[in-house]
């Protein structure tokens, strides 16, 4: 898959009817990698280097990604817990700037970087560390608002979102 260096702006992923340009904020990390999932989120397709950086902005442009696509960034960076930072690159992390979300149903003991109580998998280990705890999926905001209701449908029923009237 060919890799162009983006835009830092606008934040998350922005499909331009064409392409789609990745960027995600991170002020301390060293190294941040785009994951891409095949359809069923349940297997990393490709891991992808994001070698531009602008201002603590991580971006990158994919040529052949489209709406739909499932995603999600693993960040490289100190492990420094007094100081508050907890990188794990073993961690998949959605993107903060997502519009939808596609998630298992173990979704939060697969997120956590550290010993989850009940877990035998010793202290500051994943779990899972291959697989993916969630991941983000690419929507198009030039397409109808019926299109991007769909992408509702893919999550488990308590976690999709209610509207609510007052």
């Amino acid at each position: 898959m060919s890799l162009w260096p983006g835009k830092p702006y606008p934040l998350g992923a922005t499909w331009d009817g064409e392409e789609v340009n990745f960027s995600v904020f991170s002020e301390h990390a060293e190294k941040v990698e785009l994951c891409l999932f095949d359809l069923r989120g349940r297997r990393e397709t490709e891991c992808i280097d994001m070698r531009w950086q602008t201002d603590q902005i991580w971006h990158c442009y994919l040529p052949e990604a489209r709406p739909g696509l499932l995603y999600g960034y693993r960040v490289h960076g100190p492990y420094a817990p007094e100081a508050g930072h907890r990188f794990n690159p073993r961690k998949l992390l959605i993107d903060p700037y997502a519009k939808a979300l596609s998630a298992p149903g173990s979704f939060p003991r697969l997120a956590a970087g550290h010993q989850v109580p009940g877990c035998r998998n010793g202290a500051g280990k994943s779990a899972y560390p291959d697989r993916p705890g969630g991941s983000a999926i690419m929507t198009s905001e030039l397409a109808s608002w019926r299109r991007e209701r769909r992408a509702e449908k893919c999550l488990p029923a308590r976690m999709r979102w209610r509207h609510r009237q007052a």
